[in-house]
């Protein structure tokens, strides 16, 4: 697991730029948040929790006053999504990056779903996204150059046991990623979309915590894993940057594997510590 980035502030790739991040009071989100600010953007804070969203922006505040606004926002409503992408204007007078972050998962089989949670999971994590970008268009538009990252899964690539509709989603996902691209590319606008693996979030641990025992689940999973060793949310949250920088110039419609080389066999089952496991900061 990656160790906390040292923050500098100052001039960096996203210097004058600003972003919207949705799930951005824990994991992936607040990571992604931070780094941006430590590279010089301004960044709105977008969640549920906006008790959580609020402390995050005043630890940003205090090393880069004023860089950080967190917005109360239930992703799966259009209005609110709506609310949230001016408020990020009329805070910082612009809008740049596009992350789409936001997500859940929901454990069963199936048959097991109800409606309402087959249209629950997909409003979070798919048709949020529509939300977002519809309405960000304009501003991306109007910078000339616009990024959108999405935050997929490699879940987006292959199944994953007890989680159907999650699994749908993040395949969708990568569809919605590559039509955004192909379709505004002509307007500055790059989508790209970053798939992690086992990644520490509190999503992770929802999924594990259904087990008799957890860290015994985790452990078997990362047996599977050729690093043998998860991701932290700044593992991804760099991967997120790549995307929403010149770094990428050129890149669009198209997805970045992050998950320690999970996808890479078909077959994998480590039979003793790796190098990552014994020194993972060398």
């Amino acid at each position: 697991m990656s160790a906390p980035a040292k923050f500098s502030p100052g001039p960096g790739r996203l210097a004058g730029r600003v972003a919207w991040i949705s799930g951005a009071t824990s994991g992936i989100g607040a990571a992604a948040a931070e780094l941006f600010v430590q590279e010089g953007a301004r960044v709105a804070l977008v969640g549920r929790r906006l008790g959580l969203g609020r402390k995050i922006a005043a630890r940003l505040n205090r090393r880069v006053p004023g860089a950080a606004r967190a917005l109360a926002c239930d992703v799966s409503s259009e209005a609110a999504v709506a609310r949230s992408l001016k408020a990020t204007v009329q805070a910082f007078g612009r809008l740049d990056i596009l992350v789409n972050n936001a997500g859940r998962v929901e454990i069963g089989e199936l048959h097991q779903y109800s409606e309402a949670q087959w249209d629950r999971l997909m409003a979070v994590n798919v048709k949020s996204m529509f939300f977002a970008f519809k309405h960000a268009f304009p501003r991306l538009r109007a910078a000339r150059r616009g990024y959108v990252v999405n935050v997929g899964s490699i879940s987006s690539f292959v199944g994953q046991a007890r989680t159907p509709v999650y699994t749908t989603t993040k395949h969708a996902i990568l569809g919605l990623t590559r039509s955004i691209a192909l379709d505004y590319a002509a307007h500055g606008i790059r989508c790209n979309c970053v798939c992690p693996g086992i990644t520490e979030t509190p999503m992770l641990w929802e999924h594990l915590n259904v087990r008799p025992d957890p860290r015994a689940a985790l452990a078997e999973r990362l047996r599977r894993v050729p690093m043998g060793v998860s991701l932290s949310p700044l593992d991804v949250a760099k991967a997120i940057l790549y995307f929403s920088c010149e770094d990428s110039a050129g890149v669009t419609g198209t997805s970045l594997t992050i998950d320690g080389g999970y996808l890479a066999a078909a077959e994998w089952a480590g039979d003793g510590p790796t190098a990552f496991q014994a020194s993972p900061h060398p």
